[in-house]
C-alpha cells in the first residue's frame, strides 16, 4: 500500500479562553462560580491557529519558523496529540515520536531506564525492540550513571538528553521536535542536528520547529512560516525564512521601543539604534572596507546602574547565518560598568562586507542575566567600496556571500636547480 502523506492538515483552529481556570472533576458550586464569572466579565478567546491547512509527505523535513506567540507550538502538541483542535481535521500515517517540552512524555517518579521502557511503549514499541536499542539510547544520551535514578533529580541539560535519545532511537515514522533543544550545551545541539539529519536522510518524516535558521536550511527543503496563527507562506526553505527574517525586522531602524519580537528580563532595554560613519557623521548604510560605528542607546525601568555588563553585535546575511561578531568581551579586558541609561558604541574600523542587505542581532547581558535580545531584527544596507584598494570591486556572483579578508598572493618560481622561490606579488 502505497502510504499518500505522512502528515495532512486541514483547516485546523485552536481557540483557548484565557482568564479561565480549570477544574478537576468540577462540583456544582465549581460551575456556578464559573457561570457568574461569564457573566460579570466579558470572556477574552485567543485564537492559537486559524485555518490552517497543509501537506507533508513522507520523508520531507519541514522547518517550521515564526514569532513567539505564532502557534508553532500549538501546532506540534496536536499533532503530538497532546491536545485536541478546536475544529478542523488532522490525519497521519505512521508511528509518531515528539520532543516538544523539557519532561513531556516522562514520568517523573519513575527513573531513566523505567522511562525509556515507558515511552518506547507509548510509541507502541514491544519490549525486545527497546531492549534491541536500549544501550544506544543509553550511550546517545550520556547519563549512565544516573540510569537508575529518577528524573524529577535530572538537571533540565540531562532530562533533555534522555528526551531526545528516546525520541530519535525508537524510530519513529515521523519526528516531531520543538526548541527544546536549546536547553541542551552546544557539543550536544550538534550531535542532536547530526541525528536528525541522519533520520532525515533514511527517509523518515521531521518536523522541526526553531528559531535556528542555520540548522533549518542545513537540515530542511521546506518550510513554513506561521503569523498570528496562520500559514503565511509554504515553500522553499531559503524562500520562506527569508520572508520570516524580514518581518522581523524593526519598522524604523532607528527605533527600537515599540519592538516586541524580543528577549530578555527587560529591565534594561535598546531603545534606538543608529550608524555613524568614519568621521562620525550619521548615515544610513556602510560602505566596504571603511570604518562604521554601531550607536545602540539604551535605558533602564528601575533607573539603577549596570554592573559586570556584556553587549554584542552579531552581522548575519539574509537567510540569518552569522558571519561574524563583535562581543565587548573580548575587547575589553575588565567589566563594563554602564550608567542607568546611555548609549553603546561598537565601531568596526574596516567593514568587511560586500554589496547587500545584512541583519543585525542586539544583546546586552547584566551580571550574567540576559536583559535584552533583538535576534536579526535591525538591517543594515552595505554598499560596495575598494575594500583591497585595488581599485576593483567584489565580483557580482559572490556578493553578499561571506565576509571579506585581507589577503595577498605571491608566484613560485621553479629555477634551475629545482628549487621554489618567491617571485613578484
Amino acid at each position: 500500500m502505497t502510504i499518500p502523506f505522512a502528515i495532512r492538515v486541514e483547516r485546523i483552529a485552536k481557540q483557548y479562553r484565557l482568564g479561565g481556570r480549570v477544574t478537576i472533576n468540577p462540583t456544582l458550586r465549581d460551575r456556578l462560580v464559573e457561570l457568574l464569572r461569564r457573566r460579570g466579565a466579558a470572556a477574552v478567546e485567543l485564537l492559537a491557529l486559524d485555518d490552517v491547512g497543509f501537506e507533508i509527505q513522507p520523508g520531507e523535513t519541514v522547518g517550521v519558523v515564526g514569532r513567539n506567540g505564532a502557534g508553532k507550538s500549538t501546532l506540534l502538541k496536536i499533532l503530538s496529540r497532546i491536545t485536541e483542535p478546536t475544529r478542523g481535521r488532522v490525519e497521519i500515517y505512521g508511528r509518531v515520536g515528539s520532543l516538544l517540552e523539557v519532561g513531556t512524555g516522562f514520568h517523573p517518579e519513575l527513573s531513566g531506564r523505567e522511562n525509556i521502557f515507558l515511552n518506547g511503549s507509548i510509541l507502541g514499541m514491544g519490549r525486545r525492540e527497546i531492549t534491541r536499542k536500549f544501550d544506544e539510547i543509553v550511550a546517545f544520551a550520556g547519563i549512565e550513571q544516573f540510569l537508575e535514578t529518577p528524573v524529577k533529580r535530572y538537571s533540565s541539560g540531562m532530562y533533555v538528553r534522555l528526551a531526545f535519545a528516546v525520541a530519535a532511537h525508537l524510530e519513529p515514522e515521523i519526528l516531531l521536535i520543538d526548541e527544546v533543544l536549546a536547553v541542551g550545551d552546544a557539543a550536544f545541539q550538534k550531535k542532536c542536528l547530526g541525528k536528525m539529519g541522519e533520520i532525515a536522510r533514511e527517509g523518515r518524516t521531521v518536523l522541526f520547529v526553531s528559531h535556528n535558521t542555520a540548522a533549518m536550511l542545513n537540515l530542511c527543503q521546506r518550510g513554513i512560516l506561521l503569523e498570528n496563527g496562520r500559514v503565511t507562506a509554504d515553500g522553499r526553505i531559503d524562500d520562506v525564512i527569508t520572508e520570516y527574517l524580514r518581518g522581523q525586522q524593526v519598522s524604523s531602524p532607528r527605533d527600537l521601543r515599540g519592538h516586541e519580537d524580543r528577549q530578555g528580563s527587560g529591565r534594561v532595554r535598546f531603545t534606538r539604534v543608529r550608524f555613524e560613519d568614519e568621521a562620525g557623521e550619521p548615515t544610513e548604510q556602510g560602505v566596504s572596507g571603511r570604518g562604521l560605528t554601531i550607536v545602540l542607546d539604551y535605558e533602564t525601568q528601575d533607573g539603577r546602574p549596570l554592573p559586570n555588563s556584556r553587549a554584542s553585535v552579531t552581522f548575519q546575511d539574509g537567510l540569518g547565518q552569522a558571519l561574524f561578531n563583535c562581543s565587548s568581551e573580548l575587547v575589553v579586558r575588565d567589566p563594563i560598568n554602564l550608567p542607568a541609561g546611555g548609549s553603546l558604541r561598537c565601531t568596526v574600523p574596516r567593514l568587511p562586507l560586500s554589496q547587500n542587505r545584512y541583519l543585525l542581532t542586539l544583546f546586552l547581558e547584566v551580571n550574567g542575566e540576559v536583559e535584552d535580545w533583538i535576534l536579526n531584527g535591525v538591517p543594515l544596507d552595505v554598499v560596495d567600496g575598494d575594500f583591497y584598494g585595488t581599485g576593483r570591486l567584489y565580483p557580482d556572483g559572490w556578493r553578499g556571500k561571506g565576509v571579506l579578508v585581507p589577503h595577498s598572493w605571491q608566484v613560485a618560481v621553479n629555477d634551475e636547480d629545482g628549487k621554489w622561490s618567491a617571485g613578484k606579488e
